[in-house]
């Protein structure tokens, strides 16, 4: 029998815990800076409601009724789509590969603001935009090689000692402790922030919408891409965790309620920043900066957060409690993202201590070239998560296969929820979620061969190509597709070992209406 989660609290925790990640720390400042600040709020908030929350509850219905990770579930809902899920499941693994590396970055940086290591000081050298001590030390970290490899091990080893621990004694109890640490550490930071002098014009420039500035298409899907990118829903990790829900456990509920905490955190984080560089720097100097990516989209983190933090009265404190944040944060993200593959192997027969085993080298050796060379990190960030759109996707399609107001009744309305969905979610199913993605995919797609790669966007091997993104997907999906019968044979031959899910006999079937626990 699997574990369960012991409380509705622990398992909110949990999904909070899969939704802040390091793209609510220091994604959403950049990106609510770069969209003119108050106007972007308006429909990355919208969104919540329109993308994110419909396919979190998809999640949590989909793992709870069939107790399967992201190729068992598919599978179980239709034998012929079993390569959807496997496609989901690639799809977040290639991310955790390099994601472990970023987390590695954030454990660098925590400790060496903890040891008081040479963190950079002063005022810009020559007013130039780099400080060059932040820039000195970035670039050394990164150009060492085995400094990136060895805290990109470190990563590892973290997410996996905690998912070795299990559900209860490691993602709970990690959970329990992570995640309002985390909210009391933006909080601290918060706070410090708002206390200093000048800090009023980064709430004005948070807060005081320009309406004109909403006829702008792109800032509409500019909130919509945020929304579906920083959520975590259609990633799977979701379904993952639903996997260890408790009969009586509301989706729901635990869907709105994980939405709204992500969004909080995002606002906790802009708070902690954008008034902070505004308080400092001159204004227009300080929308350069907080617009600005930076290396590896990493500029303001980990170039000018140091530089600014030194600037103000006990900025070695904050600064530590920033970065421990911005740990806390990824660590609690990449646990949930080893889970998910873990939990796929153990699907197949396997022991939790194998499949972590196997995970585990997996995210070392296929991470390797994400920590060693910027320009893989960039690409593979590029293609996996524009793929998740794709993921996205791909969930709403399974339902809609499976039959929307069947969904609902059987996997929402039918069991314990406190909150029952009604025809909204059908709509938002069948018409919402597939225009939403056509247009979020076709407009970044467009800028890789209008923008990123003109001359050469067909072309496979290229950084930010289109061609990268249709080789990459195309090869995952040909392959998923080739061994879609023999991996089905692996799955649902050892149905009998299933007592939370049902496996129908025939190979091309669907899941029965009832669980094997109901019988």
């Amino acid at each position: 029998m699997k574990e369960v989660f012991t409380s509705r609290w622990s398992l909110l925790l949990a999904a909070l815990g899969m939704a802040v990640g390091t793209g609510n720390i220091w994604r959403f400042p950049r990106v609510i800076a770069q969209n003119g600040g108050a106007p972007f709020l308006i429909p990355w908030f919208l969104f919540l409601f329109l993308w994110s929350i419909p396919l979190l509850i998809i999640e949590f219905g989909i793992g709870k009724k069939t107790r399967m990770g992201t190729l068992g579930a598919f599978g179980s809902l239709n034998r012929r789509h079993t390569w959807m899920g496997g496609f989901i499941g690639i799809c977040t693994l290639a991310i955790t590969f390099y994601y472990c590396v970023v987390t590695g970055w954030c454990f660098r940086y925590s400790f060496a603001t903890l040891v008081d290591l040479a963190l950079p000081g002063g005022i810009i050298p020559g007013g130039g935009l780099w400080g060059a001590e932040c820039t000195t030390f970035w670039t050394t970290f990164n150009r060492s090689g085995w400094q990136p490899v060895l805290f990109h091990l470190f990563g590892i080893l973290a997410g996996s000692w905690i998912i070795y621990r299990g559900v209860v004694n490691g993602i709970e109890k990690a959970n329990r402790i992570m995640l309002p640490s985390l909210f009391i550490l933006l909080i601290i930071a918060v706070a410090r922030a708002l206390s200093l002098p000048g800090a009023s014009a980064g709430l004005n420039y948070l807060f005081q919408p320009e309406w004109k500035a909403l006829l702008d298409y792109k800032i509409w899907l500019q909130g919509l891409t945020q929304s579906a990118w920083s959520t975590g829903a259609g990633w799977g990790l979701i379904l993952t965790y639903a996997v260890y829900m408790k009969k009586n456990d509301d989706i729901v509920a635990t869907s709105f309620l994980a939405g709204l905490g992500n969004n909080s955190a995002s606002l906790l984080a802009a708070l902690a920043v954008i008034p902070t560089v505004f308080a400092i720097l001159p204004a227009g100097q300080a929308e350069s900066i907080a617009r600005d990516t930076g290396p590896l989209s990493t500029g303001m983190t980990f170039i000018w957060i140091p530089k600014l933090f030194e600037e103000i009265a006990g900025g070695k404190f904050f600064l530590l409690i920033f970065f421990l944040a911005l740990s806390v944060a990824a660590l609690s993200s990449l646990i949930s993202m080893i889970e998910l593959g873990t939990r796929n192997m153990m699907d197949f027969g396997l022991s939790r201590k194998k499949g972590i085993i196997i995970i585990s080298i997996a995210c070392f050796i296929f991470g390797l070239p994400s920590a060693l060379d910027p320009a893989f990190f960039q690409n593979q960030d590029w293609v996996w998560s524009v793929g998740l759109l794709l993921s996205g996707l791909l969930f709403a399609l399974i339902v809609i296969d499976y039959g929307v107001a069947r969904f609902r009744r059987e996997m929402l309305n039918d069991i314990d929820n406190d909150i029952r969905i009604g025809r909204a979610f059908d709509f938002a199913v069948r018409f919402l979620i597939p225009v939403e993605f056509a247009a979020m995919t076709l407009w970044w797609l467009s800028q890789a061969v209008l923008v990123y790669d003109p001359d050469r966007w067909y072309h496979p091997f290229r950084t930010f190509s289109l061609g990268t993104c249709l080789f990459q997907w195309g090869l995952v999906i040909s392959l998923l597709l080739i061994f879609q019968r023999p991996v089905n044979r692996l799955l649902f031959e050892r149905s009998q070992t299933y007592p939370g899910s049902l496996h129908n006999t025939d190979g091309l079937s669907r899941i029965d209406s009832k669980t094997e626990e109901d019988r």
